[in-house]
């Protein structure tokens, strides 16, 4: 008989509220659920962020958060469900950082707070009350986790360096007046 420890629950606890969450993001990007606009509105929404085309990066953007939300919360394929997990949520904090930290503020506290521990869970595993460990780890080695960060790493500094200056070429011109009338 395996006796679980507070690690294993620990990390069980993570995983759903960390993976619970992420999932109803991506619900309500994909399929309007809990107050969400669904899909078309999240592509109209991804283009006003400068995440172009907007259909496609809607369709990334939600099941990363909802695909890597339940797998996380489950504990399957871990490495891969933080990792891209935690890069939607790396893009999501590119369209906040412009306005600070707090969340309060429309800042980016939120999407990095549920990205860090995305990637948390995919360095550490997770636990013994998972699915990863009822099908022996299969999809859990150690040698996915830098496989699947680096990976997840490339694509999300492609996809919001493109958005960065996407977003930038727009606001050229745009400058408030320097002197007062």
């Amino acid at each position: 008989m395996t006796c679980y420890n507070r690690n294993d629950l620990g990390l069980l606890l993570l995983r759903l509220s960390t993976g619970g969450v992420l999932a109803a993001h991506g619900a309500q990007k994909l399929f309007g659920w809990f107050g969400g606009g669904g899909l078309s509105e999240t592509a109209k929404a991804m283009e006003a962020m400068g995440y172009t085309p907007g259909k496609p990066s809607a369709v990334a953007t939600g099941v990363a958060e909802a695909g890597g939300g339940v797998m996380l919360a489950l504990g399957l394929a871990t490495p891969a469900a933080g990792a891209a997990a935690a890069g939607a949520m790396a893009g999501a904090t590119a369209v906040h950082a412009p306005s600070g930290f707090f969340a309060a503020g429309g800042g980016y506290e939120y999407a990095a707070s549920l990205g860090l521990a995305a990637a948390g869970l995919a360095v550490t595993g997770p636990g013994r009350l998972s699915l990863d460990s009822l099908l022996g780890h299969a999809v859990n080695r150690g040698w996915m986790v830098p496989v699947a960060l680096a990976a997840t790493a490339a694509g999300t500094i492609a996809v919001v360096g493109t958005r960065n200056k996407r977003v930038r070429r727009a606001a050229e011109g745009e400058q408030d007046p320097l002197f007062e009338e």
